[in-house]
């Protein structure tokens, strides 16, 4: 007999959470959390839990330390309540950018953040579109990543791009740009980025492949300050390309992001709801997807010991 489902969350995102929650049919779990005048979290879990099978989702919003904090003690309370398993949901995995070690003397916090989820007693992790590859190999515990990329591609399916190209905004974003344009069958260019050190700048000076006379669909992972996607919608319309749209999994959007995005080119600005949207509301050319969906089917499939990567499967283009 399985044991019981329960999934909590944290204060992160719960539009998202309770979404979730909606998709599987059951209550979210009972917590409270306080956060105290000198800043401490405490969580306490309302409802007993001894041998449930547990998911918290927590996503790397702002305040980003503070949502990883209360994640980590989350989870601990969670353990020290006997939770038969604890599983980490990230929709947006916490420090993802910090992901190999090109500087001396810094830390590959992404990694961190693997180990100190299966400290605080996590046994097993579920998140999105991962920045890089290379972080599904740094927990010791089991990883699984979904991937919005269907959600994406099935947006502008319905738009029936057909005179178009997809462009990457840099070589890294190539491998992903190209599951777009093979779902989407349309031609490639790719944009030659220059990250100005840590000012989360760009300069960009050349582009690989035709986007003249070419409505143009630019995919990322992520989107932050939004500096590769108008440097490279520059780029590409100083070579000939007509409209432009931008499509991201994790759209994180600081308020120079919006501003720049609102006023270039770009028509349409396309996301999930792995981080919170509900503040740019006033950005008139965004639009929202949701993946709890992806992930109430990811939950119920690890819960009932089924395949993720089946659902993965299923759920191509």
């Amino acid at each position: 007999m399985l044991p019981q489902l329960k999934v909590f969350f944290g204060n992160s995102n719960p539009e998202l959470s309770t979404e979730i929650c909606g998709h599987l049919g059951i209550e979210p779990g009972q917590r409270t959390i306080t956060k105290f005048s000198n800043g401490n979290i405490k969580v306490k879990i309302e409802e007993n839990i001894r041998n449930k099978d547990v998911f918290v989702i927590q996503t790397a919003s702002e305040p980003v330390n503070d949502h990883l904090v209360e994640l980590l003690i989350m989870i601990d309370a969670l353990k020290y309540a006997s939770a038969a398993r604890i599983t980490a949901v990230l929709p947006s995995y916490f420090y993802a950018r910090s992901d190999k070690k090109d500087e001396p003397r810094i830390s590959v916090a992404s990694r961190l953040v693997a180990d100190l989820l299966q400290t605080s007693g996590a046994h097993r992790i579920l998140t999105m579109t991962l920045h890089s590859p290379q972080i599904m190999g740094f927990p010791r515990i089991p990883m699984d990543q979904l991937l919005a990329t269907p959600n994406l591609i099935n947006h502008f399916v319905q738009k029936g791009l057909t005179n178009a190209v997809v462009a990457a905004p840099d070589v890294g974003s190539a491998k992903e740009s190209r599951k777009f344009a093979i779902a989407l069958n349309l031609p490639m260019v790719i944009c030659d980025k220059e990250r100005l050190g840590d000012l989360e700048e760009v300069m960009m000076k050349n582009i690989i492949g035709n986007p003249q006379d070419k409505d143009v669909l630019l995919v990322d992972d992520e989107i932050l300050t939004a500096s590769s996607m108008i440097e490279a919608t520059k780029i590409l319309k100083g070579n000939g390309a007509k409209r432009i749209y931008a499509a991201c999994t994790h759209g994180f959007f600081t308020k120079k992001a919006v501003d720049r995005m609102a006023a270039s080119p770009i028509e349409e600005v396309v996301t999930t709801n792995t981080i919170p949207q509900q503040n740019n509301h006033v950005f008139k050319k965004l639009t929202v997807l949701s993946v709890a969906g992806l992930f109430a089917d990811a939950i119920y499939a690890i819960h009932k010991g089924k395949s993720v990567g089946d659902l993965l499967e299923h759920s191509k283009i």
